[in-house]
């Protein structure tokens, strides 16, 4: 759906003189009037229903339709319905209610994530890419294992993530993570696993699984962060495993799971070990993945203050 005001749509400019539509023209007047100032005053119910497409319920973004008889709908939605309105099922034609895309120039309002904790009041059309980004939205649930979506503040996603995909809690800042797998040479169908990290009173989630990397097969072990990129770039992790006296050693900052986790694997930002290699760390004759990775999680104000060498 265009938020463009310079959208190419051919468009009729017209008018209309329905009471229902006039009855909006009046609404709208009132509307640009209380909303003109620079402090925001809240929208009646109203004002609401009047920006809000009768179809998928969001708020309209230039071009605004309507049928002759004055019903508005996104331009989303108008294609979805194949040019009929949903209200009178008239032919909707492209017939542009410049009204409300006027009026809506006028608003100011208070970002949808309000009650997460934005204070933000925006221009109506500035309003949407705001949100896009906000720090206050909620996160997509990070358990990749499944077609999950659950979205949430991180308290909700810890719980989430425990009661419905049954993930380990653990505490501390260091651990020892074992992996163990009876038939390693099955890449496709290696068990990924997600554990989550209690640590600095924050939540990690460690991620480690089995994939063709440009058909070569790998396995990979990668932190990410319960919180937004700048709150990231706050900590650093290490990784490490080895066996017959071979080891191999990453170190890193946490990717945000404002990332995706395809996103960071693909990236190809963490611990990256060939097949050949983790069945060497494991011993044996190779056919029984036996890793153990150890990693640490700190501060990076501790490493510049000298607390860690």
């Amino acid at each position: 759906m265009s938020n463009m005001l310079g959208s190419q749509i051919s468009f009729t400019d017209y008018e209309t003189t329905s009471s229902e539509l006039l009855s909006r023209r009046s609404n709208c007047g009132k509307v640009a009037t209380s909303m003109g100032g620079s402090a925001w005053s809240p929208l009646n119910e109203d004002v609401h229903d009047l920006l809000e497409c009768p179809v998928c319920m969001n708020l309209m973004y230039p071009p605004i339709y309507q049928c002759p008889n004055g019903h508005t709908l996104c331009s989303s939605c108008k294609t979805k319905l194949e040019n009929l309105c949903p209200t009178c099922r008239h032919e909707l034609g492209d017939i542009r209610c410049l009204v409300l895309e006027k009026v809506a120039e006028s608003l100011e309002l208070p970002c949808r994530f309000q009650l997460l904790g934005c204070r933000g009041i925006f221009p109506y059309y500035s309003k949407l890419k705001h949100e896009k980004n906000c720090k206050h939205r909620p996160y997509a649930c990070p358990y990749a294992g499944a077609d999950c979506s659950f979205t949430g503040d991180i308290p909700r996603l810890v719980m989430h993530l425990r009661d419905d995909h049954n993930v380990d809690m653990h505490d501390g800042c260091t651990f020892n993570h074992r992996y163990v797998k009876s038939n390693p040479r099955d890449v496709e169908n290696a068990t990924w696993m997600l554990t989550i990290f209690n640590c600095f009173g924050r939540q990690f989630c460690l991620h480690f699984e089995a994939f063709l990397l440009e058909m070569a097969p790998v396995y990979m072990a990668f932190l990410r962060f319960m919180g937004n990129e700048e709150e990231a770039r706050q900590f650093s992790y290490s990784l490490e495993v080895g066996g017959n006296g071979r080891r191999l050693i990453w170190q890193g900052i946490p990717r945000s799971i404002r990332d995706s986790h395809r996103k960071v694997r693909d990236s190809q930002d963490g611990l990256i070990i060939p097949r050949i290699l983790a069945l060497s760390f494991s011993g044996g004759n190779g056919q029984e993945l036996k890793l153990k990775v150890a990693g640490r999680i700190w501060k990076n104000s501790d490493i510049e203050a000298g607390y860690f060498s």
